[in-house]
């Protein structure tokens, strides 16, 4: 069965935009890896965590930081397809 990916933000903060590019990203990046991308507006104000089927991958108030798009396409990749290329991403 395919992961599926959680976005949970703050709409109170204005993140959703963030949010539906970073799942867009995610979604074009692993096409056939993944089940969805899931947005979820928070009640807690200030949230922004994204997960893996459950498992918290990024919490923007541990890091004090958002992911940055390569970043983030790495830690999904390492969690469901750690051979899978990422191209450009992957260089320096």
């Amino acid at each position: 069965m395919k992961p599926t990916i959680s976005i949970e933000y703050c709409p109170k903060c204005g993140w959703m935009l963030r949010s539906a590019y970073m799942a867009q990203e995610l979604l074009n990046t692993f096409t056939g890896e993944i089940k969805g991308v899931l947005l979820i507006p928070s009640e807690v104000s200030g949230a922004f965590f994204i997960s893996i089927d459950d498992q918290l991958v990024f919490d923007r108030k541990a890091m004090e930081r958002f992911p940055e798009i390569k970043e983030l396409k790495k830690l999904v990749r390492d969690h469901i397809s750690p051979g899978m290329d990422l191209g450009h991403t992957d260089r320096k």
